[in-house]
């Protein structure tokens, strides 16, 4: 009984700092996305994608969580934006309290704002950030089995993306069976199936954000 009692005290505690963060961007118009996987479904890549895309037009940043190095952050710093490295050191997914620390190192002239979370299916679902969307990429050398197998995520998913579609034969994905589980778990989720790697497929994903931004700009 403690320990839940515990545990929700840090949810709550968590919450009202996501919900500053989220009145923060609001106040200042900045769309901001969860960009949330597995090790290796191409988080990273994917957020390149989308800077290349849409940099000419928007102001960005992107807050990069890992347990360890600055590699994803200067990946990303490289495109010419703001990209802040929150290094967890073994904690399986960011909080919010550490992404309010990490704005304080952010330019808030800004249209977007990515947040790249820890590799993991199943402990980022727990913690809101205070950001608009939650995007979650699943690729397909991971296997068609981790919608009913991580239900948390994708019933928080506003976007789910199906990455690497450019070897899902190869590797036997049933694409069909992962749509239907992920409208049967989450019928509001929209679904995109790209390869960001090969940048193919995505400029449906980039327009929904562009209209992300465009709505939050006008409000």
């Amino acid at each position: 009984m403690k320990r839940i009692v515990v545990e929700k005290k840090i949810l709550e505690k968590n919450d009202d700092i996501a919900n500053s963060i989220r009145n923060l961007l609001d106040k200042n118009h900045i769309f901001s996305l969860n960009v949330m996987s597995s090790p290796g479904a191409g988080k990273t890549t994917l957020i390149e994608r989308i800077v290349e895309a849409l940099k000419p037009e928007y102001k960005i940043a992107a807050i990069d969580g890992d347990l360890d190095t600055q590699r994803d952050a200067q990946r990303i710093a490289a495109l010419g934006i703001e990209a802040v490295q929150i290094n967890t050191s073994g904690t399986c997914h960011l909080d919010s309290s550490m992404v309010q620390k990490a704005l304080n190192d952010i330019s808030l002239d800004l249209d977007l704002l990515i947040i790249e979370n820890v590799g993991n299916l199943v402990c980022p679902a727990s913690f809101y950030l205070g950001t608009h969307k939650n995007a979650v990429l699943i690729s397909t050398p991971e296997g068609d089995d981790k919608v009913k197998k991580y239900p948390t995520m994708f019933n928080i998913a506003d976007v789910v993306l199906i990455n690497k579609m450019d070897i899902a034969q190869f590797v036997n994905f049933n694409v069909e069976k992962v749509e239907n589980e992920i409208k049967e778990l989450n019928p509001n989720a929209i679904i995109f199936k790209i390869s960001a790697i090969k940048n193919e497929s995505l400029s449906e994903f980039i327009n929904w954000i562009k209209k992300n931004i465009e709505l939050l700009k006008h409000q």
